[in-house]
């Protein structure tokens, strides 16, 4: 039963997190811990703008575990609700941002070990998450009508923007526990991305890495190491009219392989993802939007997931 535990926490926290709610409205989204599929994160915004909103995602998906571990059907559903809010500023003569977002959740875990029905369950807040980021070329830093002027006026356009994405350990987390919502240890993901716009049409990469500290609390005083992950993902978006917007996304992430007190797993990610969303307006400070995402690993062991999202805006 411990090495059951000890499994599902370990495979948790390499893969649970592709999982994590992308559910994004036009102007903000959750980053997520591991493979991060978001559309329209370098948008260009007007300099002293205020953004928030809040969201909901509900998750499921199969966990699959090597065959000597006798662990089978291993399930999971997974519910976040999340308060984000986003602050646009002048730097160095730039456009940039700052993002801080909150996400709460419940969710079960289930599966037979040895043949015998085993599940767990957890309630409570998951880490922040906080990132910077700065349009290096492209979007110019305005307000106002300068701002809607430029909109409207530039048909095409190229964005190179660079960012950083830090996930803080204050989720909820027991050391005597193998299931918890918060990773005990310091994330920093850096960013480098690019946007096309031509009509009404973009194209989006964005290329991203993920250093781990350790967590030296891992289930009664062991020690877990994780190895840099890499992910890319790519979106092309076709913008209706202002607000009102279709999205298609597909991203991969691999790496990150762990390591219980020095002892290395071969448990290297190989995971593909996609998504499809849609932005509406509401009126000229209010939008909503509608998320499927979709990530289904490429080894024999990892994790399926499926996450229906919808989330609201407001700005100002």
């Amino acid at each position: 039963m411990t090495r059951h535990y000890s499994m599902m926490k370990t495979m948790r926290q390499r893969i649970m997190p592709l999982c994590a709610l992308p559910f994004i409205t036009s102007v903000w989204s959750l980053p997520c811990r591991g493979q991060d599929i978001e559309p329209r994160r370098w948008s260009h915004l007007p300099i002293g703008g205020n953004f928030a909103g809040a969201g909901y995602a509900y998750t499921t998906g199969d966990i699959y575990f090597d065959p000597v571990l006798r662990l089978e059907d291993v399930e999971f559903d997974l519910h976040t609700v999340a308060v984000k809010y986003i602050r646009s500023f002048e730097l160095l003569g730039k456009s940039a941002r700052v993002d801080l977002t909150q996400p709460y959740q419940f969710g079960d875990w289930s599966g037979l070990v040895n043949g015998v029905p085993t599940a767990v369950d957890r309630e409570g807040f998951a880490d922040t998450f906080v990132r910077f980021a700065v349009n290096l070329i492209g979007s110019p830093p305005l307000k106002g009508k300068k701002f809607a002027a430029y909109r409207a006026s530039a048909d095409h356009e190229t964005i190179v923007g660079m960012g950083l994405i830090l996930q803080l350990p204050t989720g909820q987390y027991y050391d005597d526990k193998l299931i918890n919502l918060g990773g005990n240890r310091f994330t920093f993901r850096p960013q480098l991305g690019a946007v096309h716009n031509w009509g009404k049409w973009s194209a989006e990469v964005t290329a991203a890495a993920l250093f781990f500290t350790d967590n030296n609390d891992f289930f009664n005083g062991k020690q877990l190491e994780q190895d840099p992950a890499y992910g890319v993902d790519a979106h092309l978006i076709y913008t209706i009219r202002p607000g009102l917007w279709l999205a298609g996304s597909f991203g991969y992430l691999g790496g990150g392989v762990t390591a219980v007190n020095g002892v290395s797993s071969d448990n290297s990610q190989n995971n593909l993802g996609w998504g499809f969303s849609v932005g509406i307006p509401i009126t000229r400070a209010v939008g909503v939007k509608f998320a499927y995402i979709g990530t289904r690993t490429q080894v024999g062991t990892g994790l399926d997931s499926d996450t229906f999202a919808t989330a609201v805006s407001v700005s100002w």
